[in-house]
This record gives structure tokens, C-alpha cells and sequence, in this order.
């Protein structure tokens, strides 16, 4: 199991989402900002964060997380991150994880919201198995 950062501004998705996520085991800490999530994360590494796109303040707000956090010389830039959005429901603009990319969207896991949450459970899952394997750990 886990430390997992949510960034979501929606309180009520992701509340339900931390309590699924606690439910199976992980321990769940949630941000409903950007610059409450960077402190979060520098207080306490996360093996895991879960990253909306749209916030009020700046409609892709998570992209510019996701391409801060992998731009972090420290221990933050190999972080697993999945973001998890509803931006295609708001624009028209078609985003999967075919559009993963390590300079503009630098994510290693894309969901739509709404999610399934059992879905969400195994996709965190395999990601942290996959970042605990002995070949993907750094030195």
C-alpha cells in the first residue's frame, strides 16, 4: 500500500475517491489547489499522485503541475502520476493516454472522469507495483 496525494478541487469526488483508496489500504492525503498540493508534496513525498486538469483559477493547471513535478531536481521528478479529468466533457479537444508525453504531459497513467473507482483502485495499484519494481527504483 501507499501515501497518495489527490489534487482536486472538487471536494466531493475527491473525498468519495480517498475513502475507496483508504478502503484499500492506502493512506490518502487530499489538496483542493495546486499551491496547497506543491507544498503537500515537498512536505512529504507521495508514492503516488492523483491530478485533476481544471482548476478554478486555471483551466490546465494540472498539466503545469504534472510538467512541474517532473521538472523537480529533487526526489518529486519520478513520482507516479495519474491524471484523472473531465476536460474532454468540457472541451471538445479529445485528450487519452495516447497524448502521454514526457514534455507536455508528462503522466505515466490518463483517466476520464466520470471514473469507475474500482478501476481507479486497480490503475493506483499497478502503478505503484510497477514503481516499486527492482528495475524501476532509482540508486
Amino acid at each position: 500500500m501507499g501515501y497518495l496525494l489527490i489534487v482536486d478541487d472538487d471536494e466531493d469526488f475527491a473525498g468519495a475517491a480517498a475513502k475507496v483508496l483508504r478502503d484499500a489500504g492506502h493512506e490518502v492525503r487530499v489538496e483542493l489547489d495546486v499551491p496547497s498540493a506543491v507544498r503537500s508534496m515537498r512536505q512529504r513525498r507521495p508514492d503516488l499522485a492523483i491530478l485533476d486538469v481544471m482548476f478554478p483559477e486555471d483551466s490546465s493547471a494540472g498539466f503545469s503541475l504534472a510538467r512541474e513535478i517532473r521538472g523537480e531536481a529533487g526526489n518529486l521528478r519520478d513520482v507516479p502520476l495519474l491524471m484523472l479529468t473531465a476536460v474532454n466533457s468540457r472541451f471538445p479537444l479529445g485528450f487519452s493516454s495516447k497524448d502521454i508525453d514526457d514534455c507536455w504531459l508528462p503522466v505515466d497513467e490518463f483517466l476520464e472522469k466520470p471514473v469507475d473507482l474500482d478501476l481507479l483502485c486497480a490503475r493506483v495499484a499497478g502503478l505503484l507495483s510497477h514503481a516499486r519494481a527492482p528495475e524501476n527504483r532509482q540508486p
